[in-house]
């Protein structure tokens, strides 16, 4: 047997690389002509303070690919622990019809909607999209700055499981 044959391919290797690094969980909105849509996100970073930017990681196939294009804008909710209701509804596209009317939302000025009991949220113009192969790098300028529920203890996303930070 080679050593090719033992060794796991570099994509592999990194996917289980990946699940080592432990991310916070947002849901990324946005709305265009009244229509709302979401997705559960932890490609979610800070870019800069000045201007202050995130970046939004979107895979292609994603309806919210197209839905960010559109409408140029976005909201990053950061999620807390007690969120996992809305990650099972915004992970599954079965659930679509019930992404907005489960919970409570408020509206940004952009038009995205907001988690109510999220951390905080974030609301983003778009300004520049990187294209990167599967995915697109939405780099968005935040126009506002929300706390509706700061504080709660914040979801993070490790090893394929969902967790909440516990106090040193």
């Amino acid at each position: 047997m080679t050593d090719s044959l033992l060794m796991p391919s570099i994509a592999d290797a990194y996917r289980g690389g990946m699940r080592q690094l432990a991310a916070g969980v947002s849901l990324i909105t946005s709305a265009d002509l009244q229509q709302p849509g979401g997705m559960i996100a932890s490609a979610v970073t800070s870019v800069s303070a000045e201007p202050p930017t995130l970046l939004v990681c979107v895979n292609r196939n994603a309806s919210m690919f197209e839905l960010i294009q559109r409408s140029g804008h976005f909201c990053v909710n950061v999620l807390s622990a007690d969120a996992l209701g809305l990650v099972d509804i915004f992970s599954n596209a079965a659930r679509r019809a019930e992404r907005f009317a489960t919970g409570e939302w408020l509206q940004d000025d952009l038009g995205s909607p907001i988690a109510a009991d999220a951390l905080v949220a974030f609301s983003c113009k778009l300004v520049n999209t990187v294209d990167w192969h599967t995915h697109a790098i939405f780099l968005g300028e935040v126009t506002n700055v929300v706390h509706p529920n700061s504080d709660a203890q914040p979801m993070v996303y490790h090893d394929r499981a969902f967790h909440q930070l516990s106090a040193l």
